[in-house]
Protein backbone atom coordinates (compact mmCIF):
# COMPACT_ATOMS: atom_id res chain seq x y z
CA UNK A 1 0.00 0.00 0.00
CA UNK A 2 1.25 3.23 -0.49
CA UNK A 3 0.59 6.46 1.38
CA UNK A 4 -2.41 7.06 3.20
CA UNK A 5 -3.02 10.64 2.09
CA UNK A 6 -3.38 9.43 -1.31
CA UNK A 7 -6.56 8.69 -2.94
CA UNK A 8 -5.34 5.89 -4.66
CA UNK A 9 -3.23 4.11 -1.69
CA UNK A 10 -4.47 0.59 -2.11
CA UNK A 11 -2.25 -0.60 -5.34
CA UNK A 12 -3.26 -4.49 -4.88
CA UNK A 13 -6.39 -5.86 -3.06
CA UNK A 14 -6.23 -9.21 -1.49
CA UNK A 15 -9.69 -11.68 -1.91
CA UNK A 16 -10.55 -13.61 1.63
CA UNK A 17 -12.68 -16.01 -1.07
CA UNK A 18 -15.75 -18.22 -0.13
CA UNK A 19 -13.65 -19.51 2.93
CA UNK A 20 -10.77 -19.40 5.19
CA UNK A 21 -10.56 -22.93 6.53
CA UNK A 22 -7.94 -24.71 4.03
CA UNK A 23 -9.71 -28.14 4.58
CA UNK A 24 -12.25 -26.66 1.87
CA UNK A 25 -9.96 -25.74 -0.82
CA UNK A 26 -9.84 -28.88 -2.51
CA UNK A 27 -13.17 -29.97 -2.32
CA UNK A 28 -14.77 -26.35 -3.46
CA UNK A 29 -12.06 -26.58 -5.98
CA UNK A 30 -13.03 -29.74 -7.41
CA UNK A 31 -16.89 -28.72 -7.53
CA UNK A 32 -16.36 -25.10 -9.08
CA UNK A 33 -14.49 -26.35 -11.82
CA UNK A 34 -16.88 -28.84 -12.70
CA UNK A 35 -19.38 -26.60 -13.01
CA UNK A 36 -17.20 -24.35 -15.04
CA UNK A 37 -16.61 -27.24 -17.54
CA UNK A 38 -19.87 -27.70 -17.47
CA UNK A 39 -20.71 -24.04 -18.13
CA UNK A 40 -18.14 -23.90 -20.74
CA UNK A 41 -19.29 -27.24 -22.51
CA UNK A 42 -23.51 -25.87 -22.81
CA UNK A 43 -22.97 -22.48 -23.69
CA UNK A 44 -20.60 -23.39 -26.28
CA UNK A 45 -22.30 -26.21 -27.65
CA UNK A 46 -25.44 -23.81 -27.45
CA UNK A 47 -24.01 -21.49 -29.44
CA UNK A 48 -22.56 -23.72 -32.24
CA UNK A 49 -25.69 -25.46 -32.35
CA UNK A 50 -27.42 -22.31 -33.31
CA UNK A 51 -24.99 -21.19 -35.73
CA UNK A 52 -24.93 -24.75 -37.64
CA UNK A 53 -28.44 -25.76 -37.50
CA UNK A 54 -30.70 -23.70 -39.91
CA UNK A 55 -34.18 -24.60 -37.90
CA UNK A 56 -32.63 -22.35 -35.66
CA UNK A 57 -32.21 -19.44 -37.68
CA UNK A 58 -34.21 -16.80 -36.50
CA UNK A 59 -34.70 -14.41 -33.90
CA UNK A 60 -35.27 -16.40 -31.04
CA UNK A 61 -32.52 -18.06 -31.08
CA UNK A 62 -30.17 -15.65 -32.54
CA UNK A 63 -30.81 -13.46 -29.28
CA UNK A 64 -30.82 -17.46 -27.49
CA UNK A 65 -27.16 -17.38 -28.77
CA UNK A 66 -26.22 -13.77 -27.32
CA UNK A 67 -27.70 -15.11 -24.00
CA UNK A 68 -25.04 -18.21 -24.36
CA UNK A 69 -22.18 -15.83 -25.00
CA UNK A 70 -23.01 -13.52 -21.87
CA UNK A 71 -22.82 -16.56 -19.66
CA UNK A 72 -19.85 -17.66 -20.88
CA UNK A 73 -18.08 -14.12 -20.86
CA UNK A 74 -19.43 -13.27 -17.54
CA UNK A 75 -18.68 -17.00 -15.62
CA UNK A 76 -14.91 -16.33 -17.37
CA UNK A 77 -14.45 -13.58 -15.82
CA UNK A 78 -15.13 -14.79 -12.07
CA UNK A 79 -14.38 -18.34 -12.02
CA UNK A 80 -10.27 -18.80 -13.43
CA UNK A 81 -9.25 -16.09 -10.49
CA UNK A 82 -11.77 -18.04 -7.88
CA UNK A 83 -10.61 -21.46 -8.88
CA UNK A 84 -6.68 -20.27 -8.48
CA UNK A 85 -6.91 -18.83 -4.97
CA UNK A 86 -7.98 -22.40 -3.86
CA UNK A 87 -4.45 -23.57 -4.88
CA UNK A 88 -2.42 -20.16 -4.56
CA UNK A 89 -1.30 -18.85 -1.50
CA UNK A 90 -1.26 -15.85 -3.27
CA UNK A 91 -4.95 -14.39 -2.96
CA UNK A 92 -4.03 -10.71 -4.16
CA UNK A 93 -5.46 -8.86 -7.50
CA UNK A 94 -3.85 -5.83 -8.94
CA UNK A 95 -5.85 -2.64 -8.50
CA UNK A 96 -5.91 -2.01 -12.33
CA UNK A 97 -7.69 -6.30 -12.70
CA UNK A 98 -9.65 -5.32 -9.94
CA UNK A 99 -11.30 -2.55 -12.15
CA UNK A 100 -11.05 -4.08 -14.95
CA UNK A 101 -12.94 -7.84 -13.28
CA UNK A 102 -15.54 -5.44 -11.40
CA UNK A 103 -15.91 -3.53 -15.56
CA UNK A 104 -16.35 -7.01 -17.15
CA UNK A 105 -18.66 -7.93 -14.69
CA UNK A 106 -20.57 -5.19 -14.75
CA UNK A 107 -20.95 -5.60 -18.72
CA UNK A 108 -22.26 -8.47 -19.01
CA UNK A 109 -24.63 -8.75 -16.53
CA UNK A 110 -26.26 -5.50 -17.47
CA UNK A 111 -26.26 -6.90 -21.38
CA UNK A 112 -27.87 -10.42 -19.91
CA UNK A 113 -30.33 -7.92 -18.02
CA UNK A 114 -31.59 -6.05 -20.83
CA UNK A 115 -31.50 -8.66 -23.07
CA UNK A 116 -34.05 -10.81 -21.34
CA UNK A 117 -36.26 -8.13 -22.02
CA UNK A 118 -35.69 -7.84 -25.45
CA UNK A 119 -36.20 -11.78 -25.55
CA UNK A 120 -39.77 -10.75 -23.49
CA UNK A 121 -40.45 -8.46 -26.64
CA UNK A 122 -39.72 -11.20 -29.02
CA UNK A 123 -41.98 -13.76 -27.58
CA UNK A 124 -44.47 -10.86 -27.95
CA UNK A 125 -44.12 -10.08 -31.48
CA UNK A 126 -44.12 -14.12 -32.34
CA UNK A 127 -47.43 -14.39 -30.07
CA UNK A 128 -49.54 -11.75 -30.37
CA UNK A 129 -48.56 -10.46 -34.32
CA UNK A 130 -47.07 -13.48 -36.06
CA UNK A 131 -48.08 -12.55 -39.19
CA UNK A 132 -45.39 -9.43 -38.89
CA UNK A 133 -42.83 -11.23 -36.94
CA UNK A 134 -40.54 -11.97 -39.96
CA UNK A 135 -41.16 -8.24 -40.79
CA UNK A 136 -40.74 -6.73 -37.35
CA UNK A 137 -38.30 -9.27 -36.18
CA UNK A 138 -36.03 -8.63 -38.98
CA UNK A 139 -32.11 -9.57 -39.16
CA UNK A 140 -31.65 -5.98 -39.14
CA UNK A 141 -33.83 -4.61 -36.41
CA UNK A 142 -31.98 -8.12 -34.01
CA UNK A 143 -28.48 -6.76 -34.86
CA UNK A 144 -29.81 -3.22 -34.21
CA UNK A 145 -31.53 -4.27 -30.97
CA UNK A 146 -28.23 -6.39 -29.78
CA UNK A 147 -25.76 -3.14 -30.83
CA UNK A 148 -28.22 -1.28 -28.35
CA UNK A 149 -28.02 -3.70 -25.87
CA UNK A 150 -23.74 -3.83 -25.98
CA UNK A 151 -24.03 -0.18 -26.32
CA UNK A 152 -26.11 0.51 -22.67
CA UNK A 153 -24.26 -2.62 -20.99
CA UNK A 154 -20.90 -0.61 -21.29
CA UNK A 155 -22.03 2.77 -20.56
CA UNK A 156 -23.84 1.47 -17.50
CA UNK A 157 -20.81 -0.24 -16.71
CA UNK A 158 -18.53 2.56 -17.14
CA UNK A 159 -20.64 5.14 -14.64
CA UNK A 160 -20.48 1.72 -12.02
CA UNK A 161 -16.60 1.50 -12.54
CA UNK A 162 -16.29 5.49 -11.83
CA UNK A 163 -18.67 5.66 -8.79
CA UNK A 164 -16.92 2.02 -7.62
CA UNK A 165 -13.06 3.63 -8.04
CA UNK A 166 -13.51 7.21 -7.08
CA UNK A 167 -13.40 6.33 -3.49
CA UNK A 168 -10.18 5.73 -1.52
CA UNK A 169 -9.36 2.69 -0.48
CA UNK A 170 -6.64 4.02 2.25
CA UNK A 171 -7.82 2.08 5.30
CA UNK A 172 -7.44 -2.08 4.32
CA UNK A 173 -6.81 -3.66 1.25
CA UNK A 174 -8.65 -6.72 2.01
CA UNK A 175 -11.82 -7.96 0.15
CA UNK A 176 -14.05 -10.45 1.97
CA UNK A 177 -15.34 -11.80 -1.23
CA UNK A 178 -14.14 -14.23 -4.15
CA UNK A 179 -14.16 -11.45 -6.91
CA UNK A 180 -14.51 -7.74 -7.19
CA UNK A 181 -17.67 -6.69 -6.42
CA UNK A 182 -19.56 -3.83 -5.49
CA UNK A 183 -20.50 -4.23 -2.04
CA UNK A 184 -17.65 -5.43 -0.59
CA UNK A 185 -15.47 -2.51 -2.47
CA UNK A 186 -17.73 0.36 -1.01
CA UNK A 187 -17.57 -1.34 2.68
CA UNK A 188 -14.25 -1.45 2.16
CA UNK A 189 -13.75 2.35 1.67
CA UNK A 190 -12.40 5.35 3.51
CA UNK A 191 -14.31 7.96 2.16
CA UNK A 192 -17.89 9.63 1.88
CA UNK A 193 -19.58 6.23 -0.15
CA UNK A 194 -23.44 8.51 -0.29
CA UNK A 195 -23.33 10.15 -3.52
CA UNK A 196 -21.79 6.58 -4.86
CA UNK A 197 -24.46 4.56 -3.31
CA UNK A 198 -27.26 6.76 -4.84
CA UNK A 199 -26.24 7.05 -8.10
CA UNK A 200 -25.19 2.79 -8.24
CA UNK A 201 -28.94 2.03 -7.06
CA UNK A 202 -30.46 4.52 -9.57
CA UNK A 203 -28.53 2.91 -12.22
CA UNK A 204 -29.36 -0.68 -11.11
CA UNK A 205 -32.96 0.25 -10.10
CA UNK A 206 -32.88 1.81 -14.12
CA UNK A 207 -31.82 -1.01 -15.54
CA UNK A 208 -33.45 -3.56 -13.83
CA UNK A 209 -37.09 -1.80 -14.49
CA UNK A 210 -36.19 -1.18 -17.76
CA UNK A 211 -35.95 -4.81 -18.48
CA UNK A 212 -38.58 -5.88 -15.70
CA UNK A 213 -41.12 -3.34 -16.94
CA UNK A 214 -40.65 -4.68 -20.52
CA UNK A 215 -41.20 -8.46 -19.88
CA UNK A 216 -44.21 -7.60 -17.91
CA UNK A 217 -45.40 -5.32 -20.61
CA UNK A 218 -44.78 -7.95 -23.04
CA UNK A 219 -46.45 -11.46 -20.90
CA UNK A 220 -49.40 -9.44 -20.08
CA UNK A 221 -50.37 -8.96 -23.79
CA UNK A 222 -49.11 -12.47 -23.87
CA UNK A 223 -51.33 -13.67 -21.40
CA UNK A 224 -54.76 -12.07 -22.83
CA UNK A 225 -53.80 -13.46 -26.44
CA UNK A 226 -53.07 -16.69 -24.85
CA UNK A 227 -56.34 -16.45 -22.95
CA UNK A 228 -58.40 -15.49 -26.36
CA UNK A 229 -57.13 -18.25 -28.10
CA UNK A 230 -59.79 -21.37 -28.85
CA UNK A 231 -57.89 -24.28 -29.00
CA UNK A 232 -55.61 -26.09 -26.26
CA UNK A 233 -53.16 -26.71 -28.37
CA UNK A 234 -52.45 -23.19 -29.22
CA UNK A 235 -52.20 -22.45 -25.58
CA UNK A 236 -50.22 -24.91 -24.93
CA UNK A 237 -47.62 -24.72 -27.58
CA UNK A 238 -47.51 -20.56 -26.48
CA UNK A 239 -47.20 -21.38 -23.06
CA UNK A 240 -44.44 -23.72 -23.94
CA UNK A 241 -42.20 -21.09 -25.95
CA UNK A 242 -42.35 -18.94 -23.36
CA UNK A 243 -41.72 -21.66 -20.21
CA UNK A 244 -37.97 -21.38 -20.63
CA UNK A 245 -37.32 -17.95 -21.15
CA UNK A 246 -39.81 -17.23 -17.93
CA UNK A 247 -37.38 -19.49 -16.08
CA UNK A 248 -34.22 -17.76 -16.79
CA UNK A 249 -35.40 -14.36 -16.04
CA UNK A 250 -37.20 -15.60 -12.42
CA UNK A 251 -33.82 -16.91 -11.35
CA UNK A 252 -31.76 -13.75 -13.00
CA UNK A 253 -34.04 -11.60 -11.48
CA UNK A 254 -34.86 -12.70 -8.30
CA UNK A 255 -30.84 -12.61 -7.44
CA UNK A 256 -30.11 -9.64 -8.58
CA UNK A 257 -33.17 -7.78 -6.84
CA UNK A 258 -32.19 -9.29 -3.81
CA UNK A 259 -27.93 -8.38 -4.07
CA UNK A 260 -28.47 -5.15 -5.53
CA UNK A 261 -31.57 -3.42 -4.64
CA UNK A 262 -31.07 -3.39 -0.30
CA UNK A 263 -29.37 -0.66 1.71
CA UNK A 264 -26.46 -0.81 2.34
CA UNK A 265 -26.68 -1.68 6.22
CA UNK A 266 -28.63 -5.19 5.39
CA UNK A 267 -25.84 -6.24 3.83
CA UNK A 268 -23.48 -9.42 5.57
CA UNK A 269 -20.41 -10.23 3.48
CA UNK A 270 -20.38 -13.94 5.10
CA UNK A 271 -24.20 -14.37 3.71
CA UNK A 272 -24.04 -12.84 0.46
CA UNK A 273 -20.68 -14.08 -0.93
CA UNK A 274 -21.83 -17.55 -0.91
CA UNK A 275 -25.28 -15.78 -2.44
CA UNK A 276 -22.92 -14.19 -5.32
CA UNK A 277 -22.08 -17.42 -6.08
CA UNK A 278 -25.98 -18.28 -7.34
CA UNK A 279 -25.84 -15.62 -10.34
CA UNK A 280 -22.24 -15.45 -11.28
CA UNK A 281 -21.26 -19.33 -11.44
CA UNK A 282 -24.24 -21.28 -11.02
CA UNK A 283 -26.99 -19.19 -13.62
CA UNK A 284 -24.35 -19.66 -16.41
CA UNK A 285 -24.36 -23.08 -15.95
CA UNK A 286 -27.97 -23.21 -15.96
CA UNK A 287 -29.23 -20.91 -18.78
CA UNK A 288 -28.46 -23.64 -21.16
CA UNK A 289 -29.85 -26.83 -19.51
CA UNK A 290 -33.22 -24.76 -18.78
CA UNK A 291 -33.17 -23.96 -22.74
CA UNK A 292 -32.10 -27.33 -23.99
CA UNK A 293 -34.18 -29.18 -21.68
CA UNK A 294 -37.31 -27.22 -22.73
CA UNK A 295 -36.96 -26.45 -25.96
CA UNK A 296 -38.32 -29.12 -28.42
CA UNK A 297 -36.37 -27.55 -31.17
CA UNK A 298 -32.84 -27.48 -29.52
CA UNK A 299 -33.51 -31.07 -28.49
CA UNK A 300 -34.58 -32.06 -32.01
CA UNK A 301 -31.28 -29.91 -33.48
CA UNK A 302 -29.07 -31.84 -30.48
CA UNK A 303 -30.42 -35.39 -31.55
CA UNK A 304 -30.07 -34.57 -35.53
CA UNK A 305 -26.46 -33.63 -34.25
CA UNK A 306 -25.34 -36.74 -32.43
CA UNK A 307 -27.73 -39.20 -34.89
CA UNK A 308 -25.31 -37.66 -37.67
CA UNK A 309 -22.16 -38.05 -35.56
CA UNK A 310 -23.15 -41.81 -34.90
CA UNK A 311 -23.76 -42.46 -38.93
CA UNK A 312 -20.00 -41.02 -39.25
CA UNK A 313 -18.80 -43.43 -36.74
CA UNK A 314 -20.58 -46.55 -37.74
CA UNK A 315 -19.25 -46.27 -41.16
CA UNK A 316 -16.01 -45.35 -40.25
CA UNK A 317 -15.94 -48.41 -37.96
CA UNK A 318 -17.35 -50.46 -41.09
CA UNK A 319 -14.57 -49.18 -43.41
CA UNK A 320 -12.14 -50.44 -40.90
Amino acid sequence: MMDKGNSSAVTEFVLLGLTDNPQLYLPLFVMFLFIYVITVIGNLGMIMLICTQSQLHNPMYFFLGNLSFLDLCNSSVIVPKMLAGFVSESKGISYSACVLQLFLFIVFSDMECILLGLMAYDRYVAICNPLLYTVIMSKKVCKQLMAVVYIVGTMDSIAYTYCTFRLSFCNSNIINHFFCDIPPLVELSCSDTHFSEIVMFILVAYVEAGSIGMILVSYGYILNTILRMRSAESRRKAFSTCASHLTAVGIFHGTVLFMYLRPSSSYSMDQDKWASVFYTIIIPMLNPLIYSLRNKDVKHALIKILGHMCLLKGSEMVSK
